[in-house]
Parts: C-alpha cells; sequence; structure tokens
C-alpha cells in the first residue's frame, strides 16, 4: 500500500523543534498526561498551555473538579443539545453535518475548550451495542461521507475534533480487555475506512485510540494500527489521544504513535506516560526520542489550533447557546426523523379537526440530554414529544397525556461515578503495568456480577408488571374516548448507553404487549419511537404509521410535531438495518457479540445489509428505508465510462406528488462474476434532492476507481478488477429503481 504524504507546514516545523529545544524531559513528560481530568499538562514557563478536552459528540459537557467526576459549574455550563450522531446520519444530509460539527465546535470554543472528544463513527455491527446511538452507521461509505463534513466544521473554530474510537470499538461488554480477533480484509474495508476520510478528507487534528484490543493488542498500544496504518500509511501527524484509561503498559505505549494519555483516577503523575515512563528513560528502557516524537504531534496540534504562535491572536472565541445554533438544530432534528410506515396516508394529521388528542408513553415527556455516558450534557433546554405537540396545536385542541407504561427511576448520585465504578479493572495497576486477576477469579466476579445484575432486572420486572396493570388500563380507556392517538414509546439512557450493552433487541416495559392492545382500540393510532438503536416490533403489520426518532437533541418535541401534522415533509433514511428479530443478525447466528475475553468477528463482511441480502433475509425495515408524504420517479439512468476507470452516472429523480419533499438516491455496486468473494451489493454513493411537487433533477455522480476496489490481503492494497459492475440506483438497498451496466477494463 503505498504510503500518503504527511501534510508540514515548514514555518511550524522549525517552531516546533525551537520549542522542543528548550523543553526539558520532566517539561516534555507533563504534557503528555492529563494534570486534571480533562487536560494535559502545560508548561508555563515557555507559555504552552494544557490542551482542554471535553465530551462529546451531542454538546459540551458539563465542568467537572479537576480531580474528581463531580460537576464544577453553576448554572454557565448549560449548552445546546444536539442531535446524536445517529440522527444525523439519518438525515443523509452532508450539509447537515457540516452544521452541526460548526455548531459544535463553536460551543466548545465557546467553553474555551481544545478538543472536543467526537465524531464518534465506529461501525454499528450488532444492534444491541450500548453506544450505537453515539455512531453514526452500518455502513462505512455513509460514516465517512457524512465524518467528514462533519470534522471541517468542528475544526473552522479552532477546536479539534478527536475522533473516536480507533479502531473497531464494536461492544462495551469488557470493553478495557475485550480481544478482537478481526481479519485484515475485514478491517480494511469496513473498519478502517471512516477513519481514513477522517484523516485524508476531514484533515481531523487528533483522533481517540480506542479500548478494545485488535488480534492481541490493545488499539492504545498497538504499533501497527497507529504507526504502521495511521501514521506511515494514512499520513497523520496530528495528536493521538488515548480514550479514559486507555492505556495499560509504560514501555508498549511510549514505543507507539499515542501521544497523550487521560485517565478516570486522580494520580495524575502515575499514569503510565507519566514518572513510570521517566523511570524507563532513565532506565535505558526506552529512549526520550519516542518522547520528542510525541511531543512534536501535539505541538502540531497547539499550532494549528492557534493555542500557541504567531496566529495565537487571531484564534475565534467561539460561542454557545445561540439562536442560529437552536435554527441549525431544529432543521437538523427535522430532517433526521425516519418514516418507517405509512398505511393509508395515515399521516400527517389533520390538527383542524382534533378536538381531543391522547398522547401515550413515557417518552412522550422525556428528556434524555443528561445520560448516556460520556455524551450527558446539561441541555439549556430540551422539548419533549408532549411540550412539542400540545406547543404546535395550541389551547384548541385538548390535549390528555397518559403515561401508559411504567419506568424504573435510575438512581443518580455523584457519589459512585458511572465513569471511575466503570473502569474498575484499571485499579489493580504496577508501575504502569496493567494488572488482571487470574482468569477464575475474573470468571467468578463476573459471573456474580451478571447474577446481581439479572436479579435487579428480575426485582424491575416485577415492579413493571405489577405497576402497569392500572397504567395500561387508563392508557386503553383514554385511547377509546380521543379524536386521533399517539404513541411515544422507544428507548432511554438506562438502555443506551456507554458502560453495557442491551441484553436484546426487544421494546422494554412491556410496551409491546401495550402497543398490541391500544392497537386493538385505535387501529388510526400512530406509533412513534424515541430510541438509539433498533428495537423489534413484532405488531408493525397491524400498525398503519410508525415514526421512528433517534435522540434528536434539543428541537426534539417541535420537530416530532411538525412531522406529524404535516408541517415537515420527513425525508430521513435509516443509516442501519432495523431487524424484524434479533436472531436474524449475524452477531446472533455466530454468538459473537457481548462476550468477555475474546471475540471472532467470524462474519467478516457479511453483517447489516450484507449479511440480509447475502441470507435471503427480510428485514424488519431495511438500509436506507424511509417514507415522504410525497412520492418519487426515478428514469433515465445514463453510465459513461472514463479514462481513469471512474464511472460518472447520471439519472433524474421526479417529485410525482402533491408535496414538496426531499429523496434520497442511493447507488450500490454489485460485481458480476467476481474473482473474489464481494458483498451482493454495497452502496457506493447518494445525493439527497430537494424538489416541489411535479419538479425533476437531474442527478449527476461519479464513481472512482476505488468504489469497485476490494481488499487484496497478499498484496497489502486495495485493487480493482477488470470486469462488469451493476450500478443500482433505488430508494433503499431493496427499493432499486433503475439498473445499468458498467465494465471496466
Amino acid at each position: 500500500m503505498k504510503k500518503k504524504e504527511k501534510n508540514y507546514d515548514k514555518k511550524t516545523e522549525k517552531e516546533i523543534e525551537k520549542l522542543l529545544k528548550k523543553l526539558t524531559l520532566d517539561e516534555k513528560v507533563s504534557m503528555l498526561h492529563g494534570a486534571t481530568l480533562f487536560r494535559s499538562g502545560a508548561v508555563e514557563r515557555l507559555g504552552i498551555p494544557g490542551v482542554v478536552t471535553s465530551d462529546g459528540p451531542m454538546g459540551v459537557r458539563a465542568e467537572f473538579m479537576d480531580d474528581r467526576w463531580i460537576p464544577s459549574g453553576n448554572q454557565d455550563d448549560m449548552v445546546s443539545y444536539l442531535p446524536s450522531n445517529s440522527a444525523v446520519a439519518s438525515s443523509w444530509n452532508p450539509d447537515l453535518a457540516y452544521a452541526m460539527g460548526h455548531v459544535l465546535g463553536e460551543e466548545a470554543r465557546g467553553r474555551g475548550k481544545d478538543v472536543i472528544l467526537a465524531p464518534g463513527i465506529n461501525i454499528k455491527r450488532d444492534p444491541r451495542c450500548g453506544r450505537n446511538f453515539e455512531y453514526m452507521s452500518e455502513d462505512p461509505k455513509l460514516t465517512a461521507a457524512m465524518a467528514v463534513p462533519f470534522i471541517k466544521g468542528v475544526q473552522e473554530n479552532d477546536v479539534a475534533a478527536c475522533v473516536k474510537h480507533f479502531a473497531a470499538n464494536v461492544q462495551e461488554t469488557d470493553r478495557l480487555m475485550v480481544d478482537e480477533e478481526i481479519d485484515d480484509r475485514t478491517l480494511y474495508e469496513i473498519y478502517l475506512p471512516a477513519f481514513k476520510a477522517a484523516v485524508q478528507e476531514g484533515n481531523a487534528y487528533s483522533i481517540m485510540g480506542a479500548y478494545n484490543k485488535i488480534n492481541g493488542t490493545h488499539c492504545c498500544e498497538n504499533k501497527r494500527l497507529l504507526d504502521l496504518v495511521l501514521r506511515m500509511e494514512w499520513g497523520f501527524n496530528g495528536a493521538v489521544i488515548s480514550d479514559w484509561g486507555g492505556v495499560h503498559k509504560t514501555k508498549e505505549a511510549a514505543q507507539c504513535s499515542i501521544d497523550m494519555e487521560m485517565s478516570i483516577f486522580p494520580d495524575f503523575d502515575e499514569y503510565k506516560l507519566a514518572n513510570p515512563l521517566k523511570e524507563l528513560i532513565a532506565k535505558g528502557e526506552v529512549s526520550e526520542d519516542m518522547v520528542d516524537a510525541k511531543v512534536r504531534n501535539i505541538l502540531r496540534m497547539m499550532f494549528r489550533l492557534k493555542m500557541i504562535g504567531s496566529k495565537k491572536d487571531t484564534r475565534k472565541a467561539g460561542a454557545y447557546n445561540t439562536l442560529a445554533h437552536r435554527e441549525a438544530i431544529l432543521h437538523t432534528a427535522r430532517e433526521s426523523m425516519v418514516l418507517l410506515k405509512n398505511e393509508n396516508h395515515l399521516l400527517p394529521l389533520d390538527a383542524g379537526k382534533i378536538k381531543k388528542l391522547v398522547v401515550i408513553g413515557a417518552n412522550a415527556a422525556k428528556v434524555h440530554s443528561d445520560g448516556g455516558g460520556s455524551a450527558e450534557i446539561k441541555a439549556l433546554y430540551e422539548i419533549c414529544p408532549l411540550a412539542g405537540l400540545k406547543m404546535y396545536l395550541g389551547g384548541n385542541t385538548q390535549v390528555q397525556y397518559v403515561k401508559g407504561y411504567h419506568v424504573p427511576e435510575a438512581p443518580k448520585t455523584y457519589e459512585q461515578n458511572w465513569q471511575a465504578s466503570s473502569l474498575d479493572d484499571l485499579k489493580n495497576t504496577d508501575v504502569g503495568q496493567a494488572v488482571r486477576v487470574d482468569d477464575a477469579s475474573e470468571n467468578e466476579r463476573h459471573r456474580k456480577g451478571e447474577e446481581e445484575r439479572l436479579a435487579r432486572i428480575k426485582q424491575e420486572q416485577d415492579e413493571i408488571h405489577e405497576k402497569n396493570k392500572d397504567l395500561f388500563a387508563q392508557a386503553i380507556k383514554a385511547a377509546k374516548e380521543a379524536d386521533a392517538v399517539i404513541f411515544v414509546g422507544g428507548l432511554n439512557h438506562n438502555i443506551d448507553s456507554e458502560g453495557f450493552d442491551r441484553t436484546d433487541m426487544k421494546l422494554p416495559y412491556e410496551q409491546d404487549i401495550l402497543i398490541e392492545e391500544l392497537l386493538e382500540v385505535r387501529k388510526d393510532m400512530v406509533v412513534t419511537f424515541v430510541g438509539g438503536s433498533p428495537v423489534e416490533m413484532p405488531w408493525r403489520n397491524k400498525a398503519r404509521a410508525i415514526l421512528w426518532s433517534y435522540y434528536a437533541g434539543m428541537e426534539t418535541g417541535n420537530a416530532l410535531a411538525e412531522i406529524i401534522f404535516g408541517e415537515v415533509n420527513p425525508s430521513a433514511k435509516l443509516a442501519e438495518t432495523f431487524p424484524a428479530r434479533y436472531e436474524d443478525c449475524a452477531t446472533a447466528k455466530n454468538g459473537q457479540f457481548g462476550k468477555w475475553g475474546n471475540i471472532r468477528l467470524e462474519e467478516g463482511l457479511y453483517y447489516g445489509y450484507r449479511h440480509f441480502d447475502r441470507q435471503h433475509i427480510a428485514p424488519a425495515f431495511c438500509f436506507g428505508h424511509g417514507l415522504s408524504y410525497t412520492d418519487f420517479e426515478y428514469s433515465a439512468l445514463t453510465l459513461k465510462m472514463e479514462k481513469d476507470r471512474s464511472v460518472k452516472l447520471t439519472f433524474t429523480v421526479k417529485n410525482t406528488g402533491k408535496r414538496a419533499g426531499a429523496e434520497i438516491a442511493q447507488v450500490y455496486v454489485a460485481p458480476i462474476a467476481s474473482k473474489v468473494d464481494r458483498p451482493d451489493k454495497e452502496l457506493k454513493a447518494f445525493a439527497k434532492v430537494f424538489l416541489a411537487p411535479g419538479r425533476s433533477k437531474k442527478i449527476t455522480l461519479t464513481m472512482k476507481q476505488e468504489d469497485f476496489a476490494y481488499f487484496d490481503v497478499q498484496l497489502h492494497d486495495f485493487i480493482t478488477d477488470a470486469g462488469d459492475y451493476e450500478i443500482l440506483v433505488g430508494a433503499s438497498c431493496e427499493d432499486i429503481r433503475l439498473r445499468g451496466l458498467a465494465t471496466l477494463v
């Protein structure tokens, strides 16, 4: 594989070398690790500040004390609550990804941050992963296409995007130690492309190393991943920051391209790249040159952010909680909600005909900004669905809220912070070497922990079942008496969260039972959801209208109401497959998800829609699916082969309905008679087009040679075979409207 040339500014490099010569070893080492929970060490003597970091992908996190996970702010750290990365990706609109990156970057800079720990671009391998709501898609092409503008939007505010988690962070179970066996082809075709795009197209200033191991080595100590792939093959010369607690061994971390170690404990001088590193240097086991290389990368990022150097006085100030931010968030929320089903055009509802609306479901009155792990923030405000519906309808419509189902409250305390307790395995350390207890003791601890968790779940289920009897009865009675009924259910951050995976793909709190009973008395009930990852919908054939919203930010309620009542025409499409049942997933079939110790990515390339295609399994809702209140017609596909083996394709999309709307046209490549085993089809391009009724637009897209390539393990490079490729253009991966043939020579 060809080495990528690194992007160096000669003047900056000279300044870096001057500073490096002035730094003592102690000063250099101080820059390599946390001095507080979210800031690295400063060198005040030379005017080098510490790097101030903050979570996260859905807004700038609250301020914490320097050495404890206790909030330290008053009301001045309340910020805009952004749609989750899953919501942004569902818009299939790179302009909105850029806008959300810009909002996040400007708010981070406005809060005095240098690095924002976002975006999360790990591939969604299994729908039960607890952090899927933070990630964009199951597809590497879509993830890359949305991540690049997001990164650019962040960094134009003189804030570094820290793209995470490099690489293949596919589960939360045993997240510190799980060892993932991944073959090279799967790694290069599925789990690395979005990161490569983040580096080479997005020009990301920083990358976060993941917790997990890949093929036996922790990502933050992985020379192949950080040195060979990231630095040499891709030409990355920014800073690599560890996930908090991701470094386990001093010597291994020193000898690879991890530049800054952050963790969750306050013994900052005992971090692996602190005193233990100096001890190894003194013994001659680690060269000071390795420290210098790390410092160069950190200083280079500082120069780019105008933290130091001649441009320091021109650094942007940023801003947070602006009207423009709220408007951008509302626009994104509108384009993020996916209309999964709309039988007989039940939606949109006619507000003028509804005198009494009954809204059922705990998620109608639930806010989600304060949970999810490191994605939690202190939102300036969050409009829940119930508030949005009431605000839209005004006082002439009676809106009755019925909780419908019971949700046990998760106790919140700052005495035992989730972040510290989730990393208990790190407490056993010895001079930079992570010591894990013997397997028998570890297994026993896990067994007891699992027993305690199941006992808590059983106790909660008993509580839920008992309380739901009355709540169900109230909901059914209210539904019978209403002009219209909207159910708002789904998930919450007691279930979608960093630190653990979901136990199944079912709706919690007996929602399926309630929905079935409600649909018996109200066949016209509108079923809506707020959640972070797919759920099973065994009653979906009975429901006429289903609207899905990921965590869509502070304007969720307004966007939801506007779509339900037709003020906004939905235009989002799924960026991941919604299986009919979890057992249909590749990872359910091979059992290689959610295990402690080791997992093998046995499915290789065949997960998500690639798996459903190959196995001829019908999902509940396929990748790329999403409906509109209008209809679109595709026509006139033409293909033109270029000399550089790229293919220029044109086709026309026409709005044949009576409402203005947007269509997301998707282009898939299906190899014919391939020399190697390849997925039936893969997404390679897309375009979102906005059209007035009766209007059409000619869309032109270019597919590069690399879009037809696969990774050759023997050559260690991507190659494109000559031959025939079917070009599929459609409204989803299943709804193919146009077909053409491209022949590469």
